[in-house]
């Protein structure tokens, strides 16, 4: 005979004041304590992959001089696949922008497009 027999097989208490815990509520009380706030995110950032930015040499940029000059005469419109760099750490990624050409920006070294965004020309990497 254990100790608690005498209690086993009595029925459960339902409160007639208290409305019963939310089984949500209830779990939550048993989630692990979150000592080190912020550390997941600093995991999550540490592991996210950035791409290094490839440098061109000189034959490259008076290829792509020639595109954009292509590109300009026939009407502006063009797809640049420029290197956008990250703002938290080192490196970045290439992305894709489409559009048409508003204005060659020389003081700025950078092309503006008709939306009104901007994209450094040492950034560009291929125009097409």
């Amino acid at each position: 005979m254990s100790r608690y027999d005498d209690i086993l097989d009595l029925p459960h208490h339902v409160s007639s004041v208290h409305q019963p815990m939310p089984r949500a509520d209830r779990a939550a009380q048993f989630a692990p304590f979150a000592a080190l706030t912020g550390y997941g995110e600093i995991i999550d950032e540490t592991g996210r992959l950035t791409d290094a930015r490839e440098e061109a040499d000189e034959a490259r940029l008076a290829e792509l001089d020639e595109k954009l000059r292509e590109v300009m005469q026939s009407g502006g419109e063009a797809t640049l696949l420029c290197f956008v760099e990250d703002a938290r750490k080192q490196g970045g990624r290439y992305e894709l922008r489409t559009g048409r050409i508003r204005k060659v920006d020389g003081v700025f070294r950078r092309l503006v497009l008709e939306d009104g965004s901007a994209v450094d020309i040492e950034n560009i990497v291929d125009i097409s």
